[in-house]
């Protein structure tokens, strides 16, 4: 399914949909279209339409109201996709999250407990706290208060032409 870049009201990267829904919103009148796609178009029964590729919201709305969900991809957002031990910035397959107080010592899996790990690190830490395996934290772990709107780690080879104008360097992997 092609996918549209969703724009907020201040031209930032807001989340990635598919073209079905960015055409309901256009059609709400909830969004507008800024760029259409080049090489796409939705086939209707009398012509051919053009298919948006980036859309913007027209109306303001609160993000903090929107409770921030425990899960493994917000781990990674909120730590950037850095293992929090080495430094290291990788793509979320070469990671994994890592409970600082070990569960067998009655380490909790919460915000304030789970760090991004790279694979060798969580390796090299096994069992143990961070001061036992003579390894420090980059950051200690808290509950965020707002993650980065956009989680989604893009590859910039491989996103469309049409994004690109558009795409936070900051957001890119």
């Amino acid at each position: 399914m092609t996918a549209v870049l969703f724009l907020d009201v201040d031209y930032r990267p807001l989340r990635i949909e598919p073209w079905t829904r960015a055409v309901v919103d256009v059609f709400l009148g909830k969004a507008e279209v800024l760029e259409y796609s080049r090489d796409r178009t939705i086939r209707g029964v009398a012509r051919d339409y053009p298919m948006p590729a980036v859309v913007r919201v027209l109306r303001r709305f609160r993000r903090d109201k929107v409770a921030i969900r425990f899960s493994r991809l917000n781990i990674y957002a909120r730590d950037a996709f850095i293992c929090q031990y080495c430094g290291q910035r990788l793509p979320s397959e070469d990671l994994t999250f890592d409970h600082v107080l070990p569960r067998a010592a009655g380490g909790r899996t919460t915000w304030e407990n789970i760090v991004t790990c790279c694979v060798p690190c969580n390796a090299t830490k096994a069992n143990r706290t961070p001061s036992q395996a003579r390894m420090r934290l980059l950051r200690n772990p808290t509950k965020p208060r707002w993650l980065p709107t956009l989680t989604v780690a893009m590859d910039p080879s491989r996103m469309p032409t049409e994004w690109t104008a558009y795409w936070s360097g900051s957001l890119q992997q």
